[in-house]
């Protein structure tokens, strides 16, 4: 896993110099990681890849598995093995598990929010660099749905977009003719400020219209004028405070940034005593 090996070498350079002097020889440790907050667990398996990177023998068990729900105090992880292996990985494990389970943890939140109402909760691109797959992936243990991965797998037509075009209108067509070109049916979707833009993507045909930074009143509206015809997506400025509101207008989707750029890390530690 690439992500682990970036962050190994990040973090040991030319060695662990305090744990290389403390433990002479190769002495063997146990220990656990408790979780101090309660939270939906993710990055276990990251985990166990970071301390296998170190050493394939090196022994990591979960207790609880990446999606599932952990308590404070609990034991979610034992592990034994060699103690430069243990204390030299021990950060950096933390590290992938604290930010993965903060993430599914306030994915989940906005899943729950929005219960019983027929809006799927989506993240966005606002990820960290390096890290969208495993974060993108806590996103999906949480409960959501990932929207476009990167660039490449979707039109998303923005407010930029249209005006380098001239219009909206051009914008679409212009997506239509380079989807043509390609071979490819990548979907399009298209951003509007305002009920004349989503009237103009209705016009010209899209896959999604997202409604950027409407208020709940003006989503509503929009959705009775899309009526069907397209998906629609509330976004913009969505808060755990706002969501449940904004699902209640009947937008099929609602994507949120907050579930990465405003997720409070997990917190666990790890315990090592000698074998």
């Amino acid at each position: 896993m690439d992500a682990v090996e970036r962050a190994l070498a990040e973090d040991i350079r030319e060695g662990d110099a305090t744990t290389d002097a403390v433990y002479e020889g190769e002495r063997r440790v146990r220990g656990e990681i408790v979780a101090k907050d309660d939270a939906v667990v993710a990055g276990m398996a990251v985990a166990k890849e970071v301390f296998l990177q170190l050493d394939p023998e090196f022994i990591f068990e979960p207790n609880v598995s990446d999606g599932e729900r952990a308590s404070l105090g609990q034991s979610i992880a034992e592990f034994a093995g060699f103690a430069s292996t243990a204390l030299t990985g021990e950060r950096t494990a933390l590290n992938f598990i604290q930010r993965l389970s903060g993430v599914a943890t306030m994915a989940r939140r906005f899943v729950e929010a929005v219960e019983g109402t027929k809006a799927t909760i989506l993240d966005t691109r606002k990820t960290t660099p390096g890290l969208r797959d495993l974060e993108k992936w806590a996103t999906r243990l949480g409960g959501a749905t990932n929207h476009r991965f990167g660039l490449y797998d979707q039109y998303l037509i923005k407010e930029n977009h249209i005006a380098a075009a001239g219009s909206l209108t051009r914008a679409v067509q212009r997506c239509r003719r380079h989807n043509e070109r390609a071979a490819r049916s990548l979907p399009i979707e298209v951003e509007t400020k305002n009920l004349i833009e989503v009237r103009e993507a209705l016009l010209v045909g899209v896959d999604r219209i997202m409604f950027d930074n409407f208020d709940v009143a003006l989503i509503a509206e929009a959705v009775l004028v899309v009526d069907g015809a397209a998906e629609t997506e509330a976004s913009g400025g969505v808060t755990l405070e706002t969501v449940r509101a904004i699902a209640e207008t009947g937008v099929e989707f609602i994507s949120v940034g907050a579930i990465t750029t405003s997720a409070k890390a997990f917190d666990c530690s790890a315990i090592v005593a000698p074998d």
